[in-house]
């Protein structure tokens, strides 16, 4: 193994590290020395890798959102509306923090950890909701009356709720509670017609090659 493949799997086991000291702890109490005795190395490597553990908390959170984002790219596919976006957007990011310890622990880290700029994981998820809510009415999905904004806040309000109740009880964060959120939800702003079509439990397909619809497209080797 050359220096550089041993520095790359350093970084990664102190990302994992960390991600499973920041999800178990918080951000406050998470420890640097915990973080590299649970990776395997030295406290030397770590800071050799990290100047501080803002530091390491922003790379968990840009990790985090490389996967999130690109799992919300690959639940897209050419020609479907906006409503169904939505719904399989939502699925796809609760199916990644469910299995995914730095997804969970970057997004828990948007609330806790310091940030100097740019939008948090909380954010662009508010703003991917406002985005496709915005389309679905300019495609005339939404009940007459409905005001896309306000839906879009109980969404964004609803969706991290149950993420955060899920992290002491998984079942808050199940597929099946958020499939019959989304059947009652999109009975309550689509129209008819629309609705006849739509999966709440997401339709199946995930295709590469399209836009995200939070934030700039990654690739990760996940």
């Amino acid at each position: 193994m050359t220096q550089q493949e041993r520095a790359v799997r350093t970084r990664h086991a102190l990302i994992c590290s960390a991600a499973e000291e920041f999800e178990r702890h918080g951000y406050i109490q998470a420890k640097l020395s915990d973080i590299s005795a649970s990776a395997g190395v030295s406290p030397g490597a770590l800071h050799f890798h990290f100047e501080n553990k803002a530091a390491v908390a922003a790379t968990v959170e840009a990790s985090a959102g490389v996967s999130l984002r690109r799992e919300a790219w690959l639940a897209q596919r050419p020609g479907m509306n906006a409503l169904q976006r939505l719904t399989n957007t939502s699925h796809a990011l609760a199916e990644r923090l469910r299995r995914d310890v730095v997804a969970r622990a970057g997004f828990k880290l948007s609330y806790e950890a310091p940030h100097d700029s740019g939008p948090t994981l909380h954010q662009e998820w508010q703003v991917c909701v406002r985005q496709l809510l915005a389309e679905a009415s300019d495609e005339a999905l939404l009940i007459d009356g409905i005001e896309y904004s306000a839906a879009a806040d109980g969404i964004v309000a609803a969706t991290t709720g149950f993420e955060m109740l899920g992290r002491d009880d998984p079942a808050w964060f199940s597929a099946a509670t958020l499939t019959a959120y989304w059947r009652l939800i999109l009975r309550s702003v689509a129209r008819p017609e629309i609705l006849r079509a739509l999966e709440p439990g997401g339709s199946p397909t995930r295709v590469e090659g399209h836009r995200s619809p939070i934030g700039y497209v990654a690739h990760d080797s996940s």
